[in-house]
């Protein structure tokens, strides 16, 4: 009541009073996100406020997926993949999926959210976000190689019978096939879907060196080839025009619309000790030819820019790179670098996961490292305080 002399009930209500507040400003701004269709930065405010604690070692993850692990990021969590199934873990620790079932050679592809994992000449196939499953089944062949695009559609490719004979079988977002065909001539490698869902390109090995053959989803035929007499291409990923990016043994190269390639970058003499795509950029791991692990980590961009050059002189274990950030697990630990690379120093109170030989970046703060039964968050320095 007023005049109330009791100090303590005043605070109390005051208090009161400034709670009702905050929390009448809160639901209205969310109100008004939603009614004009913006973002209420749900996801920000988490991380606003779990910024205020760093996440060290001591919030480890205990995966139990078996032997031959391998993880993805899935944006806001991790997914393992191994000999027993996946396993879902947000970045707080919380377990948020499982499925078991065997594998026997685990591999998983990720992209916007979705992962694929399959079983490398098995027939396992499994599509998930952080919750929910999409497709769950079974390939006819032997697989040789899965991809998943930005909008969740995917591609497994399979080997039929004893002979050359593969299959790439394309799938929407909801897991319903919708495209198939058939390559004779030559080993099928790999598989991948343009990001408007309306082209797949189909990396071939024959006895003259490696070919992509492209395809309209529209028509069975092939509409474009291009041919790489003599070379290996390692990989590639399709680019927003429409283009391909791909890491061969000696070389990084673009191929335009009109099948017409171009070498960005031309690194032959020289060893590849592995590589990793970001988006439209590529880092490659060059190494000196010798004895020793002499060399440099080199970031290039679609149109063969040179972003930043790193020299390195010892074991990369593992490499992964996300909005530009770079994380690498060297022969002595793990090691963290800006979008220039220079490197960004962890919280020493942290320290990789036991035989660590897995990382992924989390975030422009935060780097993941997984080891033979555990995985841990790594800050950078001074995050948190």
């Amino acid at each position: 009541m007023y005049g109330d002399k009791n100090p303590k009930k005043k605070k109390r209500r005051f208090a009161g009073i400034a709670l009702s507040i905050i929390t009448l400003a809160v639901l209205s701004y969310v109100a008004y996100a939603l009614v004009f269709g913006h973002d209420p930065g749900f996801r920000r405010i988490r991380q606003l406020f779990a910024a205020k604690e760093a996440i060290i070692a001591v919030d480890e993850y205990h995966f139990e997926v078996g032997r031959g692990r391998v993880f993805a990021d899935l944006g806001d969590a991790v997914a393992a993949a191994g000999a027993l199934g996946y396993q879902v873990f947000d970045y707080g620790g919380a377990e948020t999926q499982r499925d078991p079932f065997r594998m026997s050679a685990p591999a998983m592809k990720a992209s916007n959210g979705r992962a694929i994992a399959f079983d490398i000449s098995g027939k396992p196939v499994r599509v998930f976000d952080t919750k929910e499953v999409f497709a769950a089944f079974d390939a006819e062949g032997a697989i040789v190689a899965a991809s998943i695009n930005d909008n969740g559609w995917f591609c497994v490719c399979t080997q039929e019978g004893s002979g050359n004979k593969g299959v790439a079988t394309v799938y929407n977002d909801a897991g319903k096939d919708v495209y198939r065909v058939t390559v004779a001539s030559g080993y099928l490698l790999s598989a991948e879907l343009s990001r408007d869902n309306k082209r797949l390109a189909i990396l071939i090995l024959t006895d003259s060196g490696s070919k992509i053959t492209y395809y309209n989803l529209n028509s069975k035929n092939p509409d474009g080839l291009f041919d790489l007499p003599g070379v290996l291409i390692l990989e590639m990923r399709y680019l927003p025009d429409g283009g391909i990016l791909a890491v061969t043994t000696g070389s990084l190269i673009v191929i335009n619309k009109n099948n017409e390639g171009k070498t960005l970058f031309d690194f032959s003499g020289k060893r590849l000790g592995g590589y990793v795509f970001d988006g439209d950029l590529v880092i490659l791991h060059i190494l000196d030819y010798g004895v020793g692990f002499d060399g440099q980590l080199i970031k290039l961009d679609k149109e063969g820019r040179h972003l930043g050059t790193l020299a390195t002189d010892r074991a990369i274990v593992s490499m992964s790179s996300r909005d530009g950030y770079l994380a690498v697990l060297r022969s002595d630990g793990p090691a963290f670098y800006d979008k220039e690379l220079s490197e960004i120093l962890l919280n020493k109170g942290s320290i990789p996961a036991t035989g660590a030989d897995k990382t992924l970046v989390l975030s422009a703060d935060a780097v993941f490292a997984a080891g033979d039964h555990s995985a841990v968050i790594i800050n950078r320095s001074g995050a948190g305080n």
